[in-house]
């Protein structure tokens, strides 16, 4: 018997109630270990499979307390969303409406922080629990359109008995991830959802366009902000001798002096003004400037002092980090995703791995060396006398630990590179 995945546009061509049998019946022979005509689609699957790890129960209707009105809106103002709310409605909130959707904003721990739509399908999200300030993460409610896209990063569609839990079966969603251009991180999910009936397989298209459309107003509000930074900076590095540069709090240069520009300085998490060491520079003093940092460089140690170990933790499935210590301090830096997959590859191979065989691993495809070198040549900026090339490796004289997560099957659970799935389905 030929098994076969299923696709969106395949559930489409049902009608409502053929594609809701049709999606139990996938979803019942899949948790109860019987083998179907046909598999659920790879991240719902793994969805599923996180939540029979964690203990979900299926056929339980699962809810946390709400936020009060006061901690909502504590958390929209804080909120990095709050910026690109007008392009979201102006790209969701009139065709939600249309579908008979709610368009719903979350942050990263899935509590819901502005919602829109009609009455008549606002009150139908509320039978759900779709409310504000409710707690829509994948741990506590089970695979949906707000709390999976979470875990793994990347949008997702999410319809009928592909929810895990089976009040959700008369629902659909479709969400996206949204990241901070600044400094890469993920900031919430915008999500529309609504009746089974609504369902059309565009809809993910439609969401994944508008978030990256808020990415871009993100962006440019970023490049605005490092042209003010720039104005008060440029003044005061022309009168400084020696190398000293101007940087915004994540690290974005705007201003140089003495030195070869660089587009990104990496900076520790948390940051005082005061003596600091730099992998990349050495010892440096910091003072705040307007909107950023102005790093003056100590000549006397211009050299950067030679790191001895490293240290790559994994053990937080949504922040992975690399911790550089040597004889002058220690320094941390947050980790993209791609970032991450690449150095988990590296300190598994201390032999050095080249890039033909990196973009196997990563990508499973070897000729697609050029993205494998340029994401290389972006990660040696911050990690500098971490790594070698020729083959790529972590130098052989710097001692490395991984960290890994309690449960293998959290490794970097948004990857899909072959190295990171064949470790995260061995239970160690």
């Amino acid at each position: 018997m030929q098994n076969t995945s299923l696709d969106m546009a395949r559930l489409a061509a049902m009608d409502t109630a053929e594609a809701s049998r049709f999606l139990k019946g996938v979803r019942d022979a899949t948790l109860n270990g019987r083998r179907s005509r046909v598999r659920p689609r790879a991240d719902i699957q793994e969805s599923w499979q996180r939540m029979l790890r964690g203990g979900v129960d299926p056929d339980r209707d699962h809810r946390a307390g709400l936020l009060p009105l006061e901690e909502i809106e504590r958390r929209r103002l804080a909120s990095p969303l709050r910026e690109v709310l007008p392009v979201l409605r102006d790209g969701l909130v009139s065709i939600a409406e249309a579908a008979q959707h709610i368009m719903v904003v979350a942050d990263t721990e899935g509590r819901l922080l502005w919602r829109e739509g009609k009455a008549a399908v606002l009150r139908m999200g509320d039978a759900h629990g779709f409310v504000l300030g409710a707690d829509w993460h994948e741990g506590l409610v089970g695979t949906n359109g707000v709390g999976t896209p979470l875990v793994t990063g990347r949008p997702l569609q999410v319809h009928a008995a592909e929810h895990f839990v089976s009040s959700h079966d008369t629902w659909t969603c479709a969400g996206a991830p949204v990241t901070d251009p600044r400094d890469g991180r993920l900031i919430g999910v915008v999500d529309i959802s609504g009746p089974l009936s609504t369902m059309h397989p565009a809809t993910l298209s439609l969401v994944t366009s508008v978030t990256r459309l808020a990415e871009a107003e993100l962006r440019n509000s970023h490049f605005a902000d490092l042209d003010q930074l720039r104005s008060v900076a440029s003044p005061l590095l022309g009168r400084l001798r020696g190398r000293a540069l101007a940087v915004d709090h994540n690290g974005w240069q705007a201003a140089v002096t003495g030195m070869p520009p660089t587009r990104r300085l990496p900076l520790p998490k948390s940051l005082n003004a005061g003596r600091l060491w730099l992998p990349s520079l050495g010892m440096c003093t910091v003072e705040p400037l307007p909107g950023g940092w102005l790093v003056r460089v100590e000549e006397e140690s211009s050299e950067p002092a030679a790191p001895a170990r490293v240290v790559l933790d994994l053990s937080r499935p949504r922040r992975p980090s690399v911790t550089v210590s040597g004889t002058a301090g220690s320094w941390v830096k947050e980790l993209s995703p791609r970032h991450a997959e690449l150095l988990y590859v590296l300190v598994l191979h201390r032999n050095g791995r080249s890039a033909a065989q990196l973009a196997q691993e990563i990508f499973q495809d070897p000729t697609r060396t050029v993205t494998v070198r340029a994401e290389m040549s972006r990660l040696r900026r911050h990690l500098a006398q971490i790594l070698a090339h020729r083959p790529y490796r972590i130098v052989e004289e710097i001692e490395v630990e991984l960290v890994r997560p309690d449960d293998p099957a959290d490794l970097l659970p948004h990857s899909t590179a072959p190295a990171v799935v064949s470790a995260r389905s061995r239970q160690e």
